[in-house]
């Protein structure tokens, strides 16, 4: 990936696009890479697999479905350029508080 965020890593740049475009109150990123050594996607330097939480008020009204396209638009470069896997807990705020 090229351009003014190609020095951050992988996890640096989710986090700065979600922001961006979702604006959320919780964010939690994990990368589970080392999980998934040898298997498909997997690669020797990790940032391949990712566990993201994330709590905004972008998701109010929006299916989980519309939810998850939300962050995988967002999300689009960094899967073309080799962001494998990413499993997603969305939430809107209401929906944290009463999970909690």
């Amino acid at each position: 990936m090229t351009g003014p965020n190609s020095q951050l890593s992988r996890a640096e740049r989710i986090k700065a696009q979600l922001e961006a475009q979702l604006a959320p109150v919780a964010f939690e990123l994990n990368d589970d890479s080392s999980k998934h050594a040898g298997h498909a996607g997997a690669r020797p330097g990790g940032e391949s697999h990712y566990r993201l939480r994330l709590v905004s008020p972008a998701f109010e009204g929006l299916s989980r479905v519309a939810r998850q396209r939300l962050v995988y638009e967002a999300l689009k470069a960094e899967f073309d350029a080799g962001l494998h896997a990413l499993s997603l807990d969305l939430k809107t705020p209401a929906e944290a508080i009463t999970k909690n």
